[in-house]
């Protein structure tokens, strides 16, 4: 009786989270965009709570969130199409994990790990800057 009622809560809860794996086409992991500048964290979006912007679906935590997002998905989507920023310094194209984000004035950017959001943190104009001009040669 009681491992039915666990295993009925995990099933549960597996449904609710995002799992981007299963879902290629989800954006950013599944992680909700507006949580970022709302919220200073990334919280994960629902299943049910979804809008397809520029080919990806994007969820949200809550309808409220989605609805700013659709208002201007651009001010609410990651800088470099979520690319690590400190990779692009470095002449490569890697994702950035969305748990790990840094917020520069209202934009929102990943970097692949802590100790690449510290070196980010510790000289953001000039990291941003260059990853810019790389991100430009190598955006297709």
């Amino acid at each position: 009786m009681i491992a039915n009622r666990i295993r009925s809560t995990l099933l549960a809860l597996l449904l609710a989270l995002p799992l981007p794996t299963l879902a290629d086409d989800w954006a950013i992991g599944g992680f909700d965009p507006v949580a970022y500048i709302t919220q200073e964290r990334a919280v994960p979006g629902r299943g049910d709570i979804v809008t397809t912007w520029r080919g990806r679906q994007y969820h949200f935590a809550s309808e409220a969130n989605r609805a700013l997002f659709e208002a201007n998905p651009r001010a609410y989507t990651p800088g470099f199409d979520g690319l690590c920023v400190v990779a692009l310094t470095e002449g490569r194209s890697e994702p950035g994990d969305p748990r790990q984000f840094v917020t520069i004035g209202q934009r929102v950017y990943f970097v692949g790990s802590e100790g690449r959001r510290r070196e980010l943190l510790s000289h953001p104009r000039d990291t941003l800057m260059k990853a810019k001009g790389m991100f430009l040669k190598l955006k297709p």
